[in-house]
């Protein structure tokens, strides 16, 4: 279908019947290009082929995107039955590779193309059935029955790119080349790439989730911010007559040039040269989708992001300048310097080699100028080096839980700028589509100069108990209760109206709510806990003002949550706290002269509380308030017996918590009239477990 242009859908517009129909229309073109993808398959053998060892084959393929708006529709509650089951439970799930070496032996009972061709039909006349009879109101949102079929829309034009990819690797003898994906023609002589200056600025990636002008994917929403120091990059990409100059000084065979990871591949894959390149008699050739032709040194290379990475390496010693491959913020920073409308905008006039309507393959790199640069985005995607990682506010979308989830693991490296096969969001600005860093892909690069640090970003805190507390803290309230950090903190603080406040501690502060509330109206907050893990929670949403955490459905199903500071109303004071670890019954004498102590569900953990209470006392200004919860559940695996406060007969008598309180504080603070009350807690384990707990607060004036 080189040469039409399937057009992006806008969710907004005033008039839903005319807007039915384009989706209508572009869920019909995708559907039928897909399928003609696979004309490109000469026989039966190809189908079952496997193109490369971690992958299903392409039979697999052509059946899943089918059965994903099946099984998306019935999750969405959008249909009641399935078509076939056991094709939607074979086609069902797709293979990310751990590593190179992952290889996938698992033996299917594949059907054959004509059951999936009919199979197809029948997802086709569902899906256009859907299109007819759901309601439909505009704008389009996330929570729209609608986003679902658009859904299934953008995850056919992925698998689209995918599966053209592994056509590519196939043996030439499996496949015929396809009228509508005819490859260009147009080869020069390779220009000389050069480094150009960018100015600094401001970088700003993420959408608001009432953004309704084209789909998004989970990972897209959100925000970030980041300042750049001036860089340069490269003005085109690395073309293959570039990139022979490393083949050709040996770079494969020099483990100089690469990563521990690299070098690892390198030496399993055996790779000598890019693998679409062929060596030939008469000079190398290039692996198209389906022909092999004179190399076209004008085109980019495409290559891995392990590959890119040894070549900026080996680029930087010739040079003598440090040149790799930019973040996803240095080439955001690129493309919207370039003046490149979004792709909603485009109309006929497409800026770039994309979206199939100049041609099925690569041309040359300095086709299509776009600003000071060639090639931000069409032509080949561009490795970068920042891994996948969740926005500030990321939430999966409860239909697709695991799109982007699994990726957030360090090891999937962003590819940004789309190909020439890339269609709807793929072709967004805003797209975040990230693939292992030994993946194959329609993939190329450009090289920077930078003083820019390269960004941290979160991995999921996979830690059970840690992400409980980061939820307890900072996540959703269960069955109508209060958060209770939350709740202690403006508790202690409506206890000190009209005294002085310009120094708090918040001990036991666990993941530290109670120290980011408290900091709101007091401009020194120290928290402290015994726990690292616990406390790193604290000092990572203060320098980054996000925490994102793993929360335990059942069994090994997850669902991923982020802390975020800022939506909270917490980021602007983040700064008055400092978190240190410490033991509670052994502090530093620096930890003094406060005036408010909270220690909330902290003295039935300690060793000795006794002591804790009685050195804590010193560490109040007169005035000052001690505030205590506890629900007073005294276990011996934290607190020897003969340490408990409470919960015992004494001379034969019930002694509680409180009244141990009253006897061992009585004589250096007053129990604050309205003390003690009654704080409920629900901390959840999982989607069906929650503890529900009743904490004592009482409040103390140091006398």
């Amino acid at each position: 279908m080189a040469g039409t242009r399937i057009a992006p859908l806008r969710l907004d517009g005033g008039d839903a019947e005319q807007k039915r129909e384009e989706i209508r229309k572009v869920f019909h073109e995708t559907f039928t290009l897909y399928e003609s993808l696979f004309d490109h398959l000469q026989e039966p053998a190809a189908w079952l082929e496997k193109a490369i060892a971690l992958r299903h084959p392409l039979i697999f393929y052509f059946g899943h995107t089918a059965t994903f708006y099946v099984n998306k529709l019935q999750v969405a509650g959008l249909i009641r039955e399935r078509l076939d089951p056991r094709l939607e439970s074979v086609f069902a799930v797709g293979v990310d590779e751990m590593s190179w070496d992952d290889l996938d032996e698992t033996h299917y009972d594949w059907p054959t193309p004509e059951t999936v061709r009919a199979y197809r039909q029948r997802v086709r006349q569902l899906v256009d059935h859907l299109i007819s009879q759901l309601p439909l109101t505009l704008p389009i949102t996330w929570d729209s029955p609608w986003w679902v079929i658009l859904m299934g829309i953008e995850h056919e034009n992925i698998h689209l790119e995918t599966s053209s990819v592994l056509i590519r690797q196939l043996p030439l003898s499996r496949v015929a080349p396809q009228i509508v994906f005819s490859p260009w023609t147009l080869d020069h002589l390779a220009p000389t790439n050069c480094l150009v200056p960018v100015p600094g600025g401001m970088v700003r990636l993420g959408k608001n989730r009432d953004d309704a002008q084209q789909y998004g994917w989970d990972n897209e929403y959100g925000q970030h911010l980041a300042e750049l120091q001036s860089f340069s990059a490269s003005r085109f990409l690395v073309s293959n007559q570039e990139f022979l100059e490393f083949v050709e000084d040996n770079g494969y065979q020099n483990a100089d040039w690469w990563s521990t990871e690299g070098e690892g591949w390198r030496r399993f894959s055996r790779a000598e040269h890019p693998t679409f390149w062929v060596p030939h008699p008469e000079g190398w050739r290039l692996r198209l989708i389906a022909a092999e032709i004179s190399m076209p040194w004008s085109w980019p290379v495409e290559v891995n992001a392990l590959e890119a990475e040894a070549f900026c390496n080996w680029k930087s010693a010739q040079t003598g300048q440090t040149l790799r491959l930019p973040s996803e913020d240095e080439w955001r920073h690129l493309r919207d310097r370039s003046g490149l409308a979004d792709s909603d905008t485009w109309g006929d006039q497409v800026p770039a080699n994309i979206g199939l309507v100049q041609g099925c393959s690569p041309c040359p790199v300095d086709q299509f100028p776009q600003g000071d640069f060639y090639d931000l985005i069409g032509n080949v995607w561009q490795w970068t080096t920042t891994p996948i990682y969740p926005l500030a506010g990321f939430e999966v979308h409860p239909v697709y839980d695991d799109f982007t989830v699994p990726t957030f693991d360090q090891q999937h490296a962003l590819i940004k700028g789309g190909s020439f096969i890339s269609l709807g969001n793929e072709m967004q600005r805003e797209a975040r589509y990230a693939f292992r860093r030994h993946f194959f892909q329609h993939a190329g690069f450009r090289y920077v100069a930078s003083p820019n640090v390269l960004p941290e970003v979160p991995v999921y805190e996979s830690d059970a108990l840690v992400s409980q507390y980061a939820e307890f803290h900072y996540g959703r309230s269960y069955y109508g209760v209060a958060n209770f950090a939350a709740e202690v903190a403006r508790m202690a603080l409506t206890a000190m109206a009209g005294k002085p406040l310009n120094r708090a501690l918040d001990i036991g502060c666990a993941v530290g709510r109670s120290s980011f509330e408290l900091a709101r109206h007091c401009p020194d907050v120290t928290g402290l806990d015994f726990s690292a893990r616990f406390i790193s929670v604290g000092v990572q949403l203060r320098e980054r003002g996000h925490f994102s955490y793993a929360l335990t459905e059942e069994g090994h199903i997850q669902s991923y949550q982020t802390a975020d500071l800022a939506a909270l109303e917490l980021a602007e004071t983040a700064g008055r706290v400092h978190f240190f670890q410490a033991d509670a019954c052994n502090l530093k004498p620096i930890y003094r002269d406060y005036d408010l102590v909270i220690a909330a569900n902290l003295i039935d953990r300690l060793h000795h509380p006794r002591k804790f209470l009685t050195d804590i006392t010193e560490r109040i200004r007169p005035g000052g308030l001690l505030v205590i919860t506890s629900p007073y559940t005294w276990l011996e695996e934290y607190t020897a017996p003969s340490e408990w406060l409470g919960g015992f007969k004494r001379d034969g008598e019930n002694l509680s918590t409180l009244d141990a309180l009253i006897e061992i504080l009585s004589d250096s603070f007053r129990l604050q009239p309205g003390s003690p009350l009654d704080l409920p807690f629900v901390i959840r384990e999982t989607a069906r477990k929650y503890q529900h707990s009743i904490a004592q607060v009482s409040i103390w004036e140091r006398i």
